[in-house]
């Protein structure tokens, strides 16, 4: 795998010295999300790329990795580099996901499926979101063989929630990763300012309106009543009254590998851990949900010792780039889950922009290994860096 990767960045050099020919997106992480920016409505663009209240969470993630800085080593044969990892009996040509990201057809009519194609084609794991634009069926015949995770947000409704599941194992969907820290949506001012929620123009409830045991609780059809079935929706669709006991119902309605994602406090994942849990990911929602928050990987070291290999430890929040990986990685994380930037590319590109920004990330993952002088992700660890 690394020999492909490091060969994309070859071509794009090739392509525009010998033909003239620059790539169709930006390879600059930092500049993904401007191009974004100028081909979205600013409802959708707001939506993905905001966060809670100041924006502190968002910018507290960025800080983070900034930081920390990694020290290069000489003379290491890094003729061969292995970004392979097998995480929870899923195995991975390099430790990344796509992070689950809801109503995707907002930024492009390729949606889920196209993000999904994009991934698999790669031989990279989707993680799909219950919220969704796109029904999971749909999402799981775009993916083909590729792996697949399934996100749950875990419905008030214990039917709903109950047949989701079913749904995703009969699907294929191999695990669930179930997002705890939205309970309720965070003060997002950029959504209200634009009084911008696509859930309740039905966009992103596809997953729902597709349930047997959603639509034998509507009072009409909801082709018939889009606006009752949107307000049942909105009834149910989060569950603030959870607690650590409920984890057990879990164990109950899914047969394979559990993940709770949202954790940031020590304490949370010796709790997660304690209960049976297969693994956990390091997550504030992207900054999405609590301003003011902890940077996701300044909580990462703490927990990953904390659990030490007990449960695998998967990191996401403010992912951009391959050196940012490469931190993780050596931070504690086994994995990380990119979001906002997959979701960048297919508003630029659709599949072909997704599996662009993958590449991209891929490519800078394997030669920032290699000039770092590593030959194998098992090699990062904390002495690889330094606090700036």
């Amino acid at each position: 795998m690394s020999a492909a990767l490091s060969r994309f960045q070859d071509e794009i050099y090739l392509n525009g010295a010998l033909g003239g020919g620059v790539p169709p997106y930006p390879t600059d992480p930092s500049t993904l999300e401007e191009a974004a920016r100028r081909v979205l409505e600013p409802g959708p663009f707001g939506y993905v790329a905001g966060g809670a209240g100041t924006g502190a969470t968002v910018r507290a993630n960025r800080e983070a990795f900034d930081r920390w800085a990694i020290v290069p080593r000489m003379l290491a044969d890094v003729s061969v580099r292995d970004t392979s990892r097998t995480i929870l009996g899923t195995p991975m040509p390099a430790p990344l996901l796509l992070a689950p990201i809801g109503v995707l057809s907002i930024v492009h009519e390729g949606a889920e499926p196209a993000a999904a194609r994009a991934a698999a084609a790669l031989g990279l794991t989707t993680v799909l979101s219950t919220a969704s634009s796109t029904p999971m069926e749909e999402v799981a015949e775009a993916a083909g063989d590729g792996p697949r995770w399934f996100q749950l947000y875990w419905s008030r409704d214990p039917d709903v929630a109950a047949s989701m599941l079913a749904r995703a194992q009969a699907t294929g969907f191999t695990h669930l990763v179930v997002t705890l820290d939205t309970g309720m949506l965070g003060w997002r001012p950029n959504d209200l300012d634009q009084a911008y929620l696509p859930f309740l123009q039905s966009v992103g409830i596809a997953n729902y309106l597709s349930d047997p045991a959603f639509r034998a609780k509507l009072a009409k059809p909801a082709e018939e009543d889009p606006f009752g079935a949107v307000a049942h929706w909105a009834g149910l669709f989060s569950n603030p009254a959870l607690t650590w006991d409920d984890l057990a119902w879990l164990r109950e309605h899914w047969d394979g590998p559990v993940v709770l994602k949202g954790i940031l406090h020590p304490d949370d994942a010796r709790r997660a851990r304690d209960a049976g849990m297969d693994g956990i990911v390091v997550s504030n929602h992207g900054g999405r949900q609590v301003d003011g928050a902890i940077g996701a990987l300044d909580a990462l070291p703490t927990v990953a010792e904390t659990v030490g290999h007990d449960v695998a430890v998967l990191f996401d929040s403010g992912v951009r780039s391959g050196a940012d990986i490469v931190k993780a990685l050596a931070l504690g994380a086994q994995a990380v889950l990119v979001g906002r930037p997959y979701a960048y590319g297919l508003a630029l590109g659709g599949e072909e922009g997704v599996r662009h920004v993958l590449r991209c990330l891929l490519a800078e993952l394997d030669l920032t290994l290699a000039l770092s002088g590593h030959a194998h992700v098992d090699e990062l660890n904390p002495r690889v860096l330094v606090r700036r």
